[in-house]
């Protein structure tokens, strides 16, 4: 009878890790630790450390794209408020830690980008994905009249998360939550406030 599997117990723990030691400062052992699994069965699941990045990394991105559907999927909310939806359900998730995580996409992109190729072609991938649910709702919300439309949807939306990830950056910094309010105020009075 075959052993029972622990990579979702390695990747739970590996994530929990990467946020408080980032990638570099995370050893297996660290995550072993962390998930109280046998250090043995690591090299059952993943080829190598880059390996487990990349599974804790699309493990995170699944998650955010499930905070992505259900804020821009709720259609009793006009465009303009689901993109703000999307951003309010964000920053209750990082209050609930405090301010002291932020996004892990963003923590790799700084982290790693330089000394990984392989992650970074993926976080490539991971933003453009990302990108195209905002993109569908800002172009709604250009064709409704809601979002001022001198941009591009795409545009907009990448200077949306662009900007959204260096605020959650001062966030982590100050431990507060005024980075993530100033964002969101001045960028829905300007940027995202309603075509003329």
């Amino acid at each position: 009878m075959p052993k029972p599997s622990n990579k979702a117990e390695f990747v739970a723990a590996g994530m929990r890790v990467m946020f408080r030691q980032g990638y570099h400062g995370t050893a297996i052992r660290d995550v072993v630790a962390e998930g109280r699994v046998p250090q043995g069965s690591f090299t059952n699941h993943f080829g190598s450390k880059e390996a487990f990045a990349e599974e804790v990394l699309n493990q995170f991105f699944e998650q955010t794209k499930a905070i992505v559907a259900q804020a821009l999927g709720d259609r009793s909310l006009s465009p303009r408020q689901r993109l703000l939806r999307y951003l309010d359900l964000i920053t209750a998730s990082l209050a609930a830690d405090d301010y002291l995580r932020g996004c892990l996409i963003g923590d790799f992109s700084i982290e790693i980008s330089q000394t990984s190729e392989h992650l970074r072609e993926r976080l490539v991938a991971i933003y453009r994905e990302w990108l195209r649910p905002f993109e569908d709702c800002i172009a709604e919300g250009q064709k409704a009249g809601e979002i001022d439309d001198r941009f591009t949807p795409q545009d907009l939306a990448d200077f949306l998360l662009t900007s959204w990830e260096g605020a959650i950056l001062r966030m982590k910094v100050a431990q507060l939550q005024e980075p993530l309010e100033r964002f969101k105020k001045i960028a829905f009075a300007t940027i995202f406030a309603k075509g003329t």
